[in-house]
């Protein structure tokens, strides 16, 4: 059943991507992450006719041949099926509409409706949420659900509603790996120097600056040309999105070191979702959460066909003994409690739920 799923995805993935090479069913064009015109990355969901009463605009930063935007299509044919033409959703991919900062201050001014908010952006809203992506937290994805799906998961994303903004459902992102195009990553020593591009997220950043790289956020529709010029040595970030934006052309060496864990979440303008009728709001909440579900076990059962993939490709992958970066990183616990007054007892909470 599992590789039925998968195989599933992948035959979406490879369809949507032949309908960006013709040009798909969408207006106007993007260039996508890995330097290639991709004509369909715009409102790449045309789920319904011109008499719908509600059209709902998301965007997101990744490209079409990302999983992501597989869950997003089938999202939006759902939501398109079960209220019966009355709502339509257009995705708009790959930093189209902006980056992911400015997208969330589309959303957050309500000229947006809605994003795939990733959480180094969310944190900038709800801060609690950067205790998810402190070093080596997690390791592995039954850990990670424990806490999103209680009600510490509610909790992280409290502040929106002061922001103009609601999330209606977590979705994935990932555990986060590393790549260069320099050596192999062992221990932390090999990490000394190297320019790794990061998000635009403090804790990544605070994490990379421990172990002794030379971290620096760049947008993600410009890190593919960034690695192939040699602007950075490397970058982080889930198997998933290191397979998707073909990085293995430009970076020789993955590191798996899962040594941090981020969601992507979807996130709605209040101003715009308090336009919606309950029936609506509810059948955005039941789909989200429903292809949420459906994104997060494609991430998972993936990983090892996508690794296989990209070694195929010449990537040479390594898995190093993780407690010396452990090690090296215990300060951004101590700086990160240090800075927020809450931050110990809700890490202690979240780790005493992991463990239930």
């Amino acid at each position: 059943m599992k590789k039925r799923i998968i195989a599933t995805l992948l035959t979406a993935v490879m369809a949507i991507s032949l309908m960006a090479c013709g040009g798909g069913s969408s207006s106007g064009s993007s260039t996508n992450a890995a330097g290639g015109d991709a004509g369909a990355q715009t409102a790449a969901a045309d789920t319904g006719s011109g008499s719908a009463e509600y059209t709902i605009k998301i965007g997101h930063s990744d490209t079409t041949t990302n999983l992501i935007h597989v869950s997003l299509e089938n999202f939006a044919a759902y939501v398109n099926e079960q209220s019966g033409g009355k709502v339509k959703v257009d995705i708009y991919a790959a930093e189209q509409l902006g980056s992911n900062a400015e997208m969330a201050e589309m959303v957050e001014m309500g000229s947006l409706d809605a994003m795939m908010l990733p959480q180094g952006q969310i944190a900038n809203y709800c801060p609690k949420i950067n205790a998810l992506g402190l070093p080596f937290l997690f390791s592995d994805y039954d850990s990670v659900y424990k806490v999103l799906d209680s009600e510490i998961g509610e909790e992280l994303v409290a502040d929106f509603e002061s922001r103009n903004m609601i999330q209606i459902a977590y979705w994935e992102n990932g555990l986060r790996q590393v790549t260069n195009s320099k050596k192999p990553i062992n221990t932390p020593a090999d990490l000394a120097g190297l320019k790794i591009r990061t998000p635009e997220d403090k804790m990544t950043i605070a994490i990379f600056t421990a172990l002794g790289a030379s971290p620096s956020p760049l947008a993600f529709s410009e890190l593919y040309l960034a690695l192939q010029q040699g602007t950075f040595d490397g970058q982080e970030n889930p198997v998933s999105n290191i397979y998707a934006n073909n990085f293995a052309d430009v970076q020789k060496y993955l590191t798996i070191t899962n040594h941090k864990y981020e969601c992507k979440n979807m996130v709605f303008s209040l101003t715009k979702w308090n336009q919606y009728p309950e029936d609506v709001q509810n059948l955005l909440k039941e789909a989200a959460k429903k292809f949420g579900d459906e994104h997060r076990k494609a991430i998972v059962d993936s990983q090892e066909e996508q690794l296989a993939a990209l070694q195929e490709k010449g990537m040479e992958v390594s898995t190093p003994d993780l407690a010396p970066f452990q090690e090296a990183t215990k300060s951004v616990y101590d700086d990160f409690y240090a800075q927020n007054d809450w931050a110990q007892d809700l890490v202690t909470r979240i780790q005493a739920k992991m463990a239930e």
